[in-house]
């Protein structure tokens, strides 16, 4: 009897409890029924008095939008119209005729042509101005997509009219549509003799099988360690970054945990294949655009003292999303759960709501970081993002340069510089000569842009705190002598950042005649973070003792 009543007893809490969930769910789903029926009440008022004629779709759509983005930035609602994007972001493949293009000024023009698509294979051109699609005048078309208009089912025809540098006449080009797939390794080749490198941009369908093949390639031409490039890499599906990691990592190991409310979606991923290498010395290079999956793949690397990370602390993003399909074939991808790597750690970043400009991580404080341990016993945190075992200062550009891009003047000279010299040197060994640097100052001279120093943004912000002192008319004639000396004069500062100029105009020009893979191939010699690693992996004994837990 003792024993029933104690049963009982214990009983008693659970079954509560459960009235009181019931009780609180009910109240939920009241809640939710009462709020559908105001918006539904709100938006068939708006609809029948507004002054104006509204679109409901837009506005239903910029509705959900606001409602998703108070919740996290990776909640995201896509509607019918955006269904092909979203398979393009899940599959790297899309209907079309592979070209980027740009709208800008009324003007849409071609930007990138990938490799063995429609575009390339038709002759499209970097720089190209598409003035029509199927005899329909762009210029007559005001905010439109022109990608919706050149996307369409396989080997249905398009035909562009376009202007081209150096012709006077427009040309007629007419491309069959075909499935482009975007590659996951746009890039990959020998550093050196012994050096390999392979440059992973996304984690679609076919990445881990992508970086098999671009590996066991590499091997067979005497590659004896790596340097796998992460930067910039946004992430994509799960189950490519764990294929990838597996690569690296041996069969069974914990790869990574997903752990969200719905607690039965809770679990463990291992290592479910052979590596192909648990031996060959790797270097990961990362920076404040590697997310997601690509965090998982360097923080797993790290945390199985398997490599070496070099670059910049990556993006913050732990979170794990799972996609949804609604009514009239439109879906949500909605954020479930967050992951774990196996130290333990969740790198998503503790507040992603407020970062620096560029994006990255401000600096989080030590309390709120917590420590956990490597394979080795190295002391590594959480908090936001995975820190680099060797850190990388950011490459910056000056005000002249970014000025410069932001104008299209490296891209308009390279469509000038194409169009006069036919073929060029291979995209390693070629270099402006300093003739050709001159000319393209001389290009320059009547192009409208401008851009601020930092000195002169200091300068200003002492005269408006001398304003605000009261003080500027102590130091005024200090300051206009300073703003005459310090003005800058675009033909002095083109000649003291001449090296930084040409290297950026030298990689424009090699992308317009040997596309991404040659401007990929241009930028190693002055690519920090290739250097660095590059640098690492000649020293076998710092390599040793930085996995080790040793100074680096």
């Amino acid at each position: 009897m003792k024993k029933y009543l104690r049963s009982i007893l214990l009983a008693t809490p659970v079954l509560a409890g459960l009235a009181f969930v019931s009780f609180k769910q009910d109240d939920r789903l009241f809640e939710i029924a009462r709020n559908l029926d105001i918006y539904a009440t709100l938006f068939k008022e708006l609809n029948a008095y507004y002054v104006d004629e509204i679109n409901p779709n837009q506005l239903i759509k910029t509705s959900i939008d606001g409602m998703l983005r108070s919740l996290d930035p990776y909640t995201v609602y896509y509607a019918e119209d955006d269904i092909e994007d979203y398979l393009t972001m899940t599959t790297g493949k899309y209907n079309g005729i592979g070209a980027m293009i740009s709208s800008a000024d009324q003007k849409h023009t071609v930007m990138m042509v990938y490799e063995d698509t429609p575009a390339q294979k038709a002759g499209l051109q970097l720089g190209d101005e598409i003035t029509k699609i199927n005899g329909i005048d762009l210029a007559t078309r005001e905010d439109f997509d022109s990608g919706k208009l050149l996307k369409g089912q396989t080997q249905t025809s398009v035909t562009l009219t376009i202007k081209r540098f150096g012709i006077p006449k427009p040309l007629e080009i007419t491309l069959n549509r075909d499935i482009v797939k975007v590659t996951n390794v746009p890039y990959y080749g020998m550093l050196s003799p012994e050096v390999g490198y392979i440059d992973l941009k996304d984690f679609t369908a076919t990445a881990s099988r992508e970086v098999r093949n671009a590996f066991q390639e590499l091997k067979g031409k005497g590659m004896k360690s790596l340097v796998l490039d992460l930067r910039d890499n946004p992430g994509g599906l799960l189950n490519m970054a764990i294929e990838i990691s597996n690569i690296f990592i041996p069969k069974g190991e914990e790869i990574v945990s997903t752990k969200g409310k719905v607690t039965e979606w809770n679990k463990t991923y291992t290592a479910y294949n052979a590596a192909l290498d648990t031996e060959i010395p790797v270097a990961i290079l990362t920076n404040n655009r590697s997310a997601s999956a690509a965090e998982i793949v360097s923080g797993v690397i790290q945390d199985f003292d398997r490599g070496v990370l070099v670059g910049q602390r990556t993006y913050g993003k732990g979170l794990v999303q799972t996609t949804r399909d609604l009514s009239f074939n439109t879906k949500m991808k909605i954020t479930t759960a967050k992951y774990y790597i196996p130290s333990g750690r969740c790198i998503q970043a503790i507040d992603y709501s407020h970062r620096n400009e560029d994006g990255s991580i401000a600096k989080i404080p030590d309390s709120l970081m917590t420590a956990f341990k490597t394979r080795n016993g190295r002391v590594v945190y959480d908090g936001g993002g995975i820190l680099p075992d060797i850190i990388t200062e950011k490459e910056t550009f000056s005000p002249l340069a970014n000025a410069l891009g932001r104008n299209r003047l490296f891209f308009d000279y390279a469509v000038k510089y194409h169009f006069e010299h036919p073929t060029i040197k291979p995209a390693r060994d070629f270099h402006l000569t300093d003739a050709e640097y001159n000319d393209y100052v001389k290009w320059l001279g009547d192009k409208e842009y401008d851009y601020t120093t930092q000195v002169e943004r200091d300068l200003k912000a002492l005269e408006a705190s001398a304003k605000k002192e009261k003080s500027i008319d102590v130091i005024q004639d200090q300051l206009k002598s300073l703003k005459s000396k310090l003005s800058h004069s675009k033909d002095n500062d083109l000649q003291i950042s001449k090296p930084e100029i040409k290297m950026l105009l030298e990689e424009e020009i090699i992308k317009h005649y040997y596309l991404e893979k040659g401007m990929r191939e241009a930028s190693f010699n002055e690519d920090v973070e290739v250097k660095a690693a590059l640098a690492l992996l000649k020293d076998p004994v710092r390599y040793a003792e930085i996995l080790k837990g040793k100074k680096n």
